[in-house]
């Protein structure tokens, strides 16, 4: 559920089958999350929002709810370009080097540019689109490798040097960019 706030924004609130009591945060977007047990009412959430308010100013880092729109705008059109983009890279280089993998998957996670698991599902960050085509390859090619070798050892680096030469140099550039978006 959500509830629209004219000082928070967006308010996130998730019903919990074993919480007993309500509790604030804030998600990963900025936005203002509430933790409700499952039986509470949309009335008694805003509430209880309402009587918390001062609280909520306190001890919480809100953003700006103009900004949280600002970001799902960018981030829906870095969506709409990385479904353009990145599996398509993502499925050349798995032909040109021979890789086969299950499913691309697309995210936008703050922390982590891709990721491969064993059911070999690539996720690549949406974020991506925002960094040099060159940093771009690296990430696909750093995952691709992640098919063969799910660890970083010596074996997974002597494999994704083969297909970029220079990813040293991508790896300390790529630390430049944030993948949130």
């Amino acid at each position: 559920m959500i509830i629209n706030d004219k000082e928070f924004g967006e308010v996130i609130v998730r019903k919990n089958s074993l919480s007993r009591g309500i509790k604030f945060s804030v998600s990963t977007s900025g936005r203002l999350s509430m933790s409700v047990p499952s039986y509470t009412s949309s009335f008694l959430a805003k509430r209880f929002l309402n009587s918390n308010r001062q609280t909520i100013r306190d001890s919480l880092p809100i953003k700006d709810p103009n900004g949280q729109r600002a970001r799902d705008y960018k981030k829906k059109l870095l969506m709409k370009k990385a479904r353009e983009y990145l599996p398509y890279r993502l499925e050349y280089y798995a032909k040109l080097y021979g890789y086969t993998y299950n499913k691309c998957r697309l995210s936008h996670a703050n922390t982590r540019w891709g990721s491969c698991s064993s059911n070999k599902t690539i996720s690549l960050n949406i974020g991506l689109m925002n960094v040099p085509e060159k940093l771009r390859d690296y990430v696909i090619l750093h995952e691709l490798a992640h098919l063969n070798h799910m660890d970083h050892s010596k074996a997974f680096w002597q494999e994704v040097s083969q297909h970029d030469h220079n990813y040293k140099s991508h790896e300390k550039r790529l630390k430049l960019f944030s993948p949130g978006v």
